[in-house]
């Protein structure tokens, strides 16, 4: 319980009392939810760009051809399977982990909190007369003279002063004690609601661009690195949506699952902000290795780094350039490792070859069939 003001001016606290928070969800645990929601939103997109792949829905948007997919992997459909589901219950075993570290999740202490925060804006206010007199101004005169027709605004100028602003203690003594205006309630709860989780968003977001960034070039600069973790990875030179975790599973925990943790507990995340972040940088992530360009998915507006951003670094001539993911593109921007060139005219060259070769199996089987016959 608690109760407690800064000053006898000030608002009270409003009591509050503790239980545990109930789960999101009423047929799964918060603890399983957060565990494998990342992972349902992985197959879920996978899917869909795996259907667009598979009947060749919008070949416009296409980064690379359906003969190029075939041709230029090293990887079959089935080793990519085996590994990304090796590495999701790696990430599963380390959500849980993760979950268990923190203190049972509580409620209770919402309106409490949102009240500090309309205490601390209260106590902001008394700098105003100080600061309008610096600028020459006459802060109890200007409040004076609104005093009848802007009364919040003349409180507010006259150091948060709000003589009208009370509300009853309890129903049985009945005493009037200072109250919160409701601009006040209203920019707390937008502070505790919204602003801050955003910041801690923000935060995770810039850890693990950095994360990643920083280990993900470190494994093209180290040989031994790039050899015997992130090769596997390469071995796509034309990704696709849920090959986006097709890695070794050592590199898949330190860039990927250590990552993505560490932000967590960097920004102080909750567990239910990290439903949320997981998530997205999952989502994310396939939609990176989608192998689409298409203009009406938001995924690939959000920002700079998306999936023609990030193929280009699948490509032999790309591989040095485009570090950065999974969401800003600020590292390469900095250190130069931006690729610059002209990818097109690549591209189309990519597209031609593997076709040529196509014809020329094509050729050759008809050939080697004919001999066949003949015989």
């Amino acid at each position: 319980m608690a109760n407690i003001t800064v000053a006898s001016d000030l608002p009270p606290l409003p009591a509050y009392e503790t239980r545990p928070m109930p789960d999101l969800l009423p047929f799964i645990s918060d603890f399983w939810l957060l565990a494998i929601l990342p992972h349902i939103a992985y197959w879920v997109v996978s899917l869909i760009f795996h259907v667009i792949d598979i009947y060749d829905l919008y070949p416009q948007y296409r980064l690379h051809t359906p003969e190029e997919i075939t041709q230029r992997n090293l990887a079959s459909r089935w080793e990519v399977l085996r590994d990304v589901i090796i590495e999701q219950v790696i990430q599963i075993i380390t959500s849980a982990v993760l979950t268990l570290s923190e203190a049972q999740q509580t409620t209770g202490m919402e309106e409490y909190d949102v009240a500090v925060w309309a205490t601390r804006i209260r106590l902001a206010q008394r700098t105003l007369p100080s600061v309008l007199g610096v600028l020459g101004l006459n802060a109890a005169a200007i409040s004076k003279n609104m005093a009848a027709t802007h009364p919040l605004l003349a409180g507010a100028l006259a150091g948060g002063h709000y003589p009208f602003l009370t509300t009853t203690l309890d129903d049985v003594t009945g005493a009037a004690v200072p109250a919160f205006a409701t601009w006040e309630l209203l920019l707390a709860k937008a502070i505790y609601w919204v602003l801050i989780p955003c910041f801690q968003f923000w935060v995770a977001v810039a850890f693990l661009d950095t994360w990643q960034y920083f280990m993900h070039r470190a494994m093209h600069v180290n040989k031994w690195m790039y050899t015997h973790w992130h090769a596997r990875h390469h071995r796509l030179y034309v990704p696709y949506a849920y090959g986006a975790l097709y890695n070794h599973p050592v590199e898949g925990f330190v860039m990927d699952t250590l990552g993505a943790g560490a932000a967590y507990k960097v920004a102080c995340m909750s567990p239910r902000m990290a439903m949320v972040f997981f998530t997205f940088s999952t989502m994310k992530t396939v939609d990176d290795h989608c192998g689409y360009k298409l203009p009406w998915d938001p995924l690939q507006h959000i920002t700079s780094n998306n999936a023609a951003y990030h193929d280009i670094h699948h490509q032999s001539w790309g591989i040095k350039s485009n570090f950065s993911q999974p969401f800003f593109i600020i590292w390469d921007r900095l250190l130069g490792t931006m690729w610059t060139g002209d990818a097109k005219a690549k591209y189309e060259r990519t597209r031609a070859a593997a076709a040529e070769k196509k014809k020329d199996v094509a050729t050759g089987a008809r050939t080697a069939n004919g001999k066949a016959k003949a015989k």
